[in-house]
């Protein structure tokens, strides 16, 4: 296979999947070339008056089961073969959790934190000023990501209304509410994951209440499913933030813990807990660990010393595949991102009808419809992994190649 459009990670992510199901050299190259790829070159004029040129880029992945969606982050290692991983990524999310998208994802090469408020309206007004004619609505939308936001989206959406004289605001999801965005958007990704926690428990005959829970991460994601299980009754005895973390057996008062972390920029030192290393943090005896920090957390040298009864993937790839598979000869199960934080793509999906349809839904209406979306992926996990006898993460991925391959077999591209 020519190695010029492939995906290579998405290649050697395919490679235990196809095997399981026999596919076909057809099937497998298809899964693994992204349908369009963009690459753009632009200049952007600073505040000194310089002219800056930045490189950008959007990669629509697949789009047999509906118009492409997917983010777009800011950040001064966003590489071509990266976006073109986690469009992949994308595709197979939104097939798992049902909703009518293919994949897709973007970037700019770009630090934000070296670039004032003007300059980054700027840089994403351009950027968007490269991309309009490649999407819309019915084509691609995008989406917040890393070092976006929805004032960036506001940006954007604003910027592609007026190079196309149209009112579109569907073409951009994760906008703020008096711009057409959804209620539940800034706690969707927690909230989806704690929905598919609550099910995944029931599966394995575990309750809720008092459970241990420890939360690698304490952003925007970590904070908000620490406060959202400390409400359900689960007992959070560690957090941890990029200075480190703090434990106490009894159970943490997480908004106590977000006051302190207001205060002093760290969750270190909270009164009458004891602090604690980020490594040390991974390694707690508990029943649910929580990763929502960053990538490659669990490695080949610490799996072995995990000692939680289950991980749920809140951050993207968080566990390296040799440390997957340790885990999996422990038995410890995992549930993978594409699961875990995907109530941002079904709340997004929510806001694209929304904006369609002009009719905007109320926050209980809107919370209802992601539980019942969440629980259904989260059963349809079970099922996959029953069927095939396998661990969760092949199970979404079988899940989700078979629903892309049969629309595409449907469509004619593949018989």
């Amino acid at each position: 296979m020519e190695k010029d459009n492939v995906c290579i990670n998405c290649y050697e992510m395919l490679d235990k999947i196809a095997g399981k199901l026999g596919l076909s050299e057809p099937e497998t190259g298809l899964l693994s070339r992204p349908r369009r790829s963009y690459t753009f070159s632009f200049p952007v004029i600073m505040d000194d008056s310089k002219v800056k040129i930045f490189t950008g880029y959007r990669i629509q992945f697949n789009n047999a089961r509906g118009p492409t969606k997917g983010g777009i982050r800011f950040h001064p290692e966003v590489d071509l073969e990266e976006i073109k991983t986690l469009a992949f990524l994308m595709t197979l999310k939104c097939a798992v959790i049902n909703v009518p998208f293919g994949g897709a994802k973007g970037g700019v090469v770009v630090n934000p934190k070296k670039h004032s408020k003007g300059e980054m309206e700027r840089i994403s007004r351009a950027y968007m000023r490269e991309l309009y004619r490649f999407i819309g609505p019915n084509t691609d939308i995008p989406a917040p990501d890393v070092n976006t936001n929805p004032q960036v989206m506001a940006w954007m959406l604003d910027e592609y209304e007026r190079v196309t004289g149209q009112h579109a605001p569907g073409v951009i999801t994760g906008k703020p509410l008096e711009l057409g965005g959804s209620h539940v958007r800034g706690i969707s990704t927690s909230l989806g994951g704690y929905f598919v926690l609550k099910e995944v428990l029931k599966q394995f005959g575990m309750k809720e209440e008092n459970t241990k829970a420890v939360v690698q991460g304490f952003g925007n994601a970590g904070m908000n499913i620490a406060k959202i299980l400390h409400k359900n009754k689960f007992k959070v005895i560690a957090v941890s933030d990029s200075r480190g973390g703090i434990y106490d057996e009894n159970g943490l008062q997480i908004e106590k813990v977000i006051e302190h972390k207001e205060d002093k920029k760290s969750v270190q030192d909270f009164a009458n807990a004891k602090n604690i290393a980020n490594e040390e943090l991974l390694e707690l005896e508990c029943d649910v660990l929580v990763l929502a920090a960053l990538e490659d957390q669990i490695t080949k040298e610490n799996a072995g010393k995990v000692k939680a009864k289950m991980i749920l993937e809140l951050a993207n790839r968080p566990i390296m595949p040799e440390a997957d598979e340790i885990l999996a000869s422990r038995t410890v199960p995992v549930i993978p991102d594409i699961l875990a934080n995907a109530g941002g793509v079904v709340v997004s999906y929510f806001e694209w009808v929304q904006n369609a349809t002009n009719y905007y839904w109320t926050e209980d209406y809107v919370l209802k419809k992601l539980e019942e979306y969440m629980t259904k992926a989260a059963k349809e996990l079970e099922m996959a992994c029953s069927s095939y006898k396998c661990i969760m993460r092949e199970g979404l991925y079988i899940s989700a190649i078979n629903k892309i391959l049969q629309a595409e077999r449907l469509r004619g591209v593949l018989k």
